[in-house]
């Protein structure tokens, strides 16, 4: 075998980037990294700066001067279609958060506008959620009863909302959207299955006609309430309610078979509430045990900003409950307006919406709004009518003008039987139980998390429910740094690749070396098991072959997946080179990525390892280590 040293590619050691450039790298990549400035890059007219500036800021003003009446007639569909599912959608779930039917129309007036204008989605369709909704009652109600002083309550729930404003724009505006990612795909599902569960039980209320029901929001006080109250049970609402249930079912069940009948299922929940009210009217249903909605005043929404309630006693509850709702209705909205998008291969700018979703719901909380997002059902509808722009959110808006404005006092007559089957019908969707299959199938972990979502809202509290998840899901993501994926490699068959000897048993090792793969970043909190792992790999080999000599001469570390190291990883690097140099064997360090190989310059650790110990491949580290005496004696051993 020949001893002349082979040639390798070589390795970029230039001088490391300064401090600003570096700062703003990782800047640029932490909060921009959908590079939103690249359209302004090649302009050299100054009005076509500050008009592309305008569009980017304000997009109706991306899509308004290019709109047309063949565009509008898909959108006015669109809108009538949404706004026959936001009427008793809005008196629904405002009856869910403890407020007065009206303010549910109210808030699919004013916001949709505000959305309009600021909003990145065509598709997405504004108004109030059940989650939400229940979560507001839940929290205010801690504090200040709906029953005792109901002007306060309302008070609290639009500075809640203000407050949900204001923190959805901050968000925005400071591109923190990664705060919202924290709320995985399993949180999310469990936290909307056991939310919708206890939405359905609570529901029980109205479909038995019970005037009085706990304040509790947990499983077993909703059922203790229900049967507690059995004297108040009146059979003629319970039969109303299962013929409701059983048409919105029913429609349900046709669009999932006819998709193309999505209009059946969409105008049903105003058809129950359009009979419900006709046959309240003409029967006096309120005289025979089922309750009604009662008077709802005409006209636009009064102004509400002198109404929030800033003093310190309520504060706190606000506060959490504008944050927290804040967080559910952004990481609700931006995902149901990202899926629609990818449908129809757009992108929507999640920052956009945040600071759309935080503007409307501040100019909400000055006209009488509470929390509105991207509901998913209506999007679905505004989807599948054929939606193009924004506009059919406009659309809808004025429809709710012209309701507020002569309609209102009509869904006065409105059954709380036929909202609570509305609402049910809703929730029963949420549930996704193939979804929670799917995950229990995949990952046993992130359906470990989805279930401590579903338990914990449905019998502990909506808040610890959610922060359960949430803390599993971080335990998840510190276990994962903690303890990250190490391999050994081995050659592919006639190939230079090297890869995963345990995920391709065929890949052979060369005798003597021992080449292993990092993937993940190396800092203070894996530090010590990264070497300690090292250290296992080769009292593996060493123990396979049961020598009292080492039979590991060389030691390759493939940084490729390591994407950043501080010094805590720096010095566990240079523990690891003195450690194998009293065992005689040489560390190679195999192509180290930009950020690392910086901070391996500014420590001298290249210095202290040598330039020729770092490779640009795994082919060039092993080949310059056959070429040392004692892995050529090892070489030829195994020839022989």
């Amino acid at each position: 075998m020949s001893t002349e040293n082979p040639t390798h590619n070589e390795v970029n050691f230039a001088t490391p980037r300064s401090f600003g450039a570096t700062l703003k790298s990782h800047l640029k990549e932490t909060f921009f990294p959908d590079d939103p400035f690249r359209q302004f890059r090649n302009e050299k007219s100054c009005g076509r700066v500050v008009k592309k500036a305008v569009q980017y800021f304000i997009p109706i003003f991306e899509w308004l001067p290019n709109y047309n009446l063949r565009l509008f007639r898909f959108d006015l569909l669109a809108g009538i279609t949404i706004a026959s599912l936001a009427i008793p959608q809005g008196i629904s779930y405002a009856k869910l958060a403890n407020l007065p039917p009206v303010i549910g129309l109210y808030s699919s007036f004013v916001p949709p506008l505000i959305y309009a204008v600021f909003g990145n989605s065509k598709h997405l369709a504004v108004g109030t959620v059940a989650a939400c909704s229940l979560l507001i009652a839940n929290t205010i109600g801690e504090k200040v009863s709906f029953k005792d002083d109901p002007t306060l309550y309302l008070h609290l729930v639009f500075t809640a909302t203000f407050f949900t404003g204001i923190f959805q724009t901050i968000l925005g505006l400071l591109r923190l959207g990664i705060l919202v990612d924290f709320l995985s795909h399993p949180t999310i599902t469990g936290f909307m299955g056991g939310t919708a569960t206890l939405i359905c039980l609570q529901q029980l209320k109205g479909i038995f006609g019970l005037k009085h029901f706990t304040t509790k929001t947990d499983v077993v006080s909703v059922l203790r309430a229900i049967f507690e109250n059995r004297d108040e049970w009146r059979w003629q609402s319970v039969v109303v309610g299962i013929i409701f249930l059983i048409f919105l079912q029913f429609t349900w069940f046709l669009k999932r078979k006819r998709p193309n009948l999505f209009w059946v299922s969409a105008i049903a929940p105003m058809v129950v509430v359009v009979v419900g009210c006709l046959f309240a009217y003409f029967a006096h249903a309120d005289k025979h045990g089922i309750q009604i909605v009662g008077h709802l005043n005409k006209g636009l929404n009064p102004l509400s900003i002198e109404h929030l309630n800033f003093n310190s006693q309520y504060l706190p509850v606000t506060l959490k409950a504008g944050l927290i709702t804040a967080i559910i209705a952004l990481a609700e909205g931006v995902a149901i307006g990202r899926s629609f998008a990818i449908m129809k291969n757009e992108q929507v700018d999640g920052n956009k919406e945040m600071i759309a979703f935080g503007l409307m719901n501040i100019v909400g909380s000055f006209t009488s709004c509470y929390l509105t997002t991207g509901p998913f059902s209506k999007t679905a509808v505004n989807f599948n009518a054929g939606c193009r722009t924004a506009m059919s959110n406009i659309v809808m808006a004025i429809c709710m003008m012209l309701t507020l404005l002569f309609l209102a006092p009509f869904f006065s007559y409105t059954p709380l039987v036929a909202l609570s089957a509305i609402i049910m019908s809703a929730m029963l969707g949420l549930i996704d139980c193939k979804e929670i299959y799917h995950l229990f199938k995949v990952d046993k972990f992130d359906f470990l998390i989805c279930m401590a979502g579903f338990i914990g809202v449905a019998f502990i509290s909506m808040d610890n429910g959610l922060m359960m998840s949430i803390g599993l899901a971080l335990v998840r993501t510190i276990l994962y740094a903690a303890r990250p994926t190490t391999c050994k490699l081995g050659k592919m068959q006639d190939s230079y690749l090297y890869r995963d000897t345990e995920q391709y048993p065929g890949s052979t090792g060369v005798p003597g070396v021992l080449a292993l793969q990092l993937g993940s970043p190396i800092y203070f909190a894996n530090s010590n098991y990264i070497r300690e792992r090292i250290l296992r790999w080769i009292q593996e080999e060493d123990d396979v072959v049961n020598d009292e000599e080492s039979v590991v001469e060389h030691v390759l570390l493939d940084l490729s997946g390591v994407t950043s190291i501080d010094t805590t990883g720096i010095e566990t690097l240079i523990e690891i080179r003195k450690i194998l140099e009293a065992k005689s064997i040489k560390l190679s360090i195999i192509n180290p990525r930009l950020d690392v190989m910086e901070k391996m310059i500014r420590s001298h650790f290249v210095d202290k390892v040598g330039k020729e110990s770092i490779f640009l491949c795994i082919e060039d580290a092993v080949e310059a280590s056959l070429f040392t005496p004692s892995t050529q004696k090892k070489q030829h051993q195994v020839f022989v």
